[in-house]
């Protein structure tokens, strides 16, 4: 272990800067970027864990892989960190389900990799952490870095695989299985997609980080394939013997000045439409959680809160637990994957309505991103608001979605999906 320390917080980002520069010429890394935004539960700043010591792909969607198996790489490198990601469609491994599209941009079902080089960021000190065999070798590469100063350029056209008339169809079919009791809420998501593209990911992730700083930001690397992500959602996270998850339902875009803002703010805390979409999906964490709980610890700490990020506000529960002994890593994300507020409730219902009427499959989007560390805790994000790049193929994919309850309007929810996507469309200028 070897330790640096900053002066002060322009030479710490310029560093972090560097080191993700650096690790960009690695086949594997993963940043995970807490923006110095408030977190009560996250342990780092921000932390980079690059190269591939060891890994596990978990393959195609038609492979007979189990959790177990997954559990098994995890139970042999206890003493290490684990960095990785789980795809939607792992929801077909938990229960009987079926993905009959295929991702624009394919990722094994799940991978994790135990880092060569792994960078700590305090969370309150100036200071980085650095693991590594070679940990004065590796710093002097970072600090031989020259940071690139070029302004982001997208090249290529992007287009939605969804028009807006057949949005509008689709969100109606879904309304009409809620007004019959099929479900009572569903999250419908959409995509968009470019081909014969080309971006510089790391600058596309720093621009879109610039235009959406969001608590759960990640920018993973996997061989030619990346994903930049500025999700302001946790989907699970272990704290010793507590777990918590702060599912996110209600959106609403910035005012253009104070008071605008603040008016915003309060249609969008006492919206009956929005807060029993999100009431709705508390329950349904509720319920995931006690598969996973000591019996009567799982709480509401809160409920519905007013959170403001650059772009948007959002309505943001957290639920917790107490964890029940001899219950595994993999068994505790199986009882909630995929994340409540990305399907619906009841859940395998709407994700068997997702799988019926959604035009596109999700991949990588609405799964998750995250780690297990030494001593037992994991952290994992929501994969929203977030680019998707294969830099072989040129291929660009994003997908947007909200929540249909019997309350919705097909044209505000677009709407609210083109807010949500905006971060992207600014970068892409295509606002």
């Amino acid at each position: 272990m070897y330790e640096v320390v900053f002066d002060h917080k322009d030479a710490l980002e310029l560093y972090t800067k560097k080191a993700l520069q650096w690790a960009s010429l690695f086949d594997q890394f993963c940043y995970l970027n807490g923006n110095q935004l408030d977190d009560r539960y996250g342990k780092y700043h921000a932390i980079l864990a690059v190269g591939a010591k060891s890994q596990f792909v978990w393959g195609k969607q038609g492979n007979s892989d189990t959790f177990s198996q997954l559990q098994a790489f995890l139970d042999t490198k206890k003493g290490d960190w684990k960095f990785g990601f789980l795809t939607y469609d792992l929801k077909n491994k938990i229960e009987k389900l079926h993905s009959p599209k295929t991702p624009s941009i394919v990722f094994p079902l799940s991978y994790f990799f135990v880092p060569q080089h792994l960078l700590l960021i305090d969370k309150d000190d100036l200071r980085v952490e650095i693991q590594s065999d070679e940990p004065n070798d590796i710093l002097h590469q970072i600090r031989e870095q020259e940071i690139q100063h070029a302004a982001f350029v997208f090249k290529g056209e992007i287009h939605p695989k969804t028009s807006r008339e057949k949005y509008v169809e689709i969100f109606e079919n879904l309304k009409r299985h809620i007004l019959r009791g099929d479900i009572y809420e569903v999250n419908l998501c959409q995509e968009f997609v470019g081909e014969q593209t080309s971006i510089d990911p790391l600058q596309a992730y720093w621009t879109l980080n610039s235009i959406s700083p969001a608590p759960f930001s990640s920018m993973f690397k996997h061989n030619q394939k990346y994903v930049l992500c500025t999700s302001p959602e946790r989907f699970l996270a272990r704290r010793g013997k507590q777990l918590i998850s702060q599912p996110i339902k209600g959106t609403a875009k910035r005012g253009n000045d104070e008071q605008e803002d603040d008016h915003i703010k309060n249609t969008l805390l006492h919206d009956p439409k929005e807060r029993s979409e999100n009431i709705m999906i508390v329950d349904l964490v509720r319920h995931d959680l006690t598969k996973s709980a000591e019996a009567g610890t799982v709480r509401v700490l809160e409920l519905a809160g007013l959170h403001s990020f650059k772009t948007v506000h959002q309505l943001i529960s957290t639920v917790a637990c107490e964890v029940r002994n001899n219950i595994n890593e993999t068994n505790i994300i199986a009882n909630t994957f995929p994340p409540g507020s990305m399907t619906g409730a009841p859940k395998i219902s709407a994700m068997q309505l997702i799988d019926r009427y959604e035009e596109s499959a999700r991949g990588i989007y609405s799964g998750s991103i995250g780690y297990f560390s030494p001593d037992g805790d994991f952290d994992f994000n929501v994969v929203i608001r977030s680019l998707i790049y294969d830099a072989n193929q040129g291929l660009i994919s994003f997908h947007v979605g909200g929540a249909i309850t019997a309350l919705a309007d097909a044209e505000k929810e677009y709407e609210e999906c083109l807010t949500k996507a905006a971060g992207i469309l600014q970068l892409l200028e295509l606002h």
